[in-house]
């Protein structure tokens, strides 16, 4: 399992920024909480599921089965 970031280094400087105004929580969601901070609950979760392959919700991070 690899994690790497988003190729795009316009998708990443966007999240990047927004993660600076929003005090690290997504910029993607509307609520502040533990589960929305970076690198969020949701994610988290699907780091845990082997056969899980993408993006986070924001699209700032990859994980690689390879």
């Amino acid at each position: 399992m690899v994690i790497k970031l988003n190729p795009n280094k316009e998708i990443v400087d966007t999240i990047k920024e927004g993660l600076k105004r929003s005090g690290g929580y997504c910029p993607c969601r509307r609520e502040k909480t533990n589960e929305t901070k970076c690198m969020c609950k949701e994610f988290r979760d699907q780091i845990k599921d082997p056969n899980f392959e993408g993006y986070c919700h924001c699209m700032l991070y990859y994980k690689s089965n390879s």
